[in-house]
């Protein structure tokens, strides 16, 4: 059986409780693994480990007991490893890199942030900033339509236009927050986003950040933004000098899903 990998914590970490179970049906019982001055807190993982309600929200209840008593470094949902010895293992080659991150999470929460345009408010900006564009289309208008090429010309100025907008937005969010931020992460682009950041911010300071990101959002109402957290730091457990070196915590453990995103 595999070895499920919930979190990384100091090996003189507060115990947990006895009682403390996990993910699968019945619940594992949580273990904690140790290997130096670091250790793991694990469970034995199901045969079959899909994105369930259920095991997300157990996979978020054992790094809440745990970050109750100290900061835990959290890995994302799905990461097992074939067994015990292999999570002592990555313990021991990534000491280093594990025991500067504790401290630099520590007091922190990861606030999610995803962007894109409402469609309708971006075309009136562009039609307002753009006199190229605007000239083709009141000719078109104005000619009925246009032909069938002078449509396919404005598509295809409004597209690059939107582009350009989009890489723009997508900054303005970037430089707007990152300073009330400690570090910003880029996450993988999904469909029908424009930006998707993840911002490391000290709790002390969370009100201030969702104070800038609501400032934020009243300026731009051209945007339609998402704001997910507070968040286990999952973006942050990993540099992206490690990730290039070495590939990520979780892709290292091997996770099989993606992160729960509320």
């Amino acid at each position: 059986m595999s070895t499920y990998v919930y979190g990384i914590i100091r090996a003189k970490h507060s115990p947990l409780r006895e009682d403390l179970v996990g993910i699968g049906e019945p619940p594992r019982p949580v273990r904690v693994l140790r290997q130096g001055e670091l250790a793991a807190i694990v469970s034995d993982a199901p045969d079959q480990l899909r994105p369930k309600r259920r095991d997300l929200l157990a996979h978020q209840r054992v790094l809440d007991e745990a970050g109750a008593g100290d900061v835990v470094l959290p890995i994302r949902f799905a990461s097992a490893s074939p067994n015990d010895d292999t999570v002592t293992t990555v313990l021991a080659e990534r000491a280093e890199h594990f025991l500067e991150r504790l401290p630099a999470l520590d007091g922190t929460a990861e606030y999610n942030i995803k962007a894109n345009h409402d469609e309708e408010a971006v075309l009136r900006l562009i039609m307002a900033d753009h006199d190229d564009i605007r000239s083709v289309a009141e000719a078109n208008r104005e000619a009925g339509g246009g032909t069938r090429e002078e449509k396919i010309r404005l598509g295809e100025m409004i597209a690059t236009a939107l582009q350009a907008r989009e890489a723009a937005d997508a900054e303005l969010l970037h430089q707007a927050l990152e300073p009330l931020a400690e570090e910003v992460s880029a996450g993988p682009q999904s469909s029908g986003w424009l930006a998707n950041l993840s911002f490391l911010v000290e709790r002390g300071s969370a009100e201030r950040f969702l104070a800038a990101f609501d400032e934020f959002r009243r300026e731009h109402p051209h945007l339609e933004l998402r704001v997910n957290g507070p968040l286990p730091p999952y973006s942050f457990v990993d540099t992206p000098s490690s990730q290039q070196a070495e590939g990520g915590t979780a892709e290292v453990f091997g996770a099989a899903a993606a992160q729960p995103d509320g």
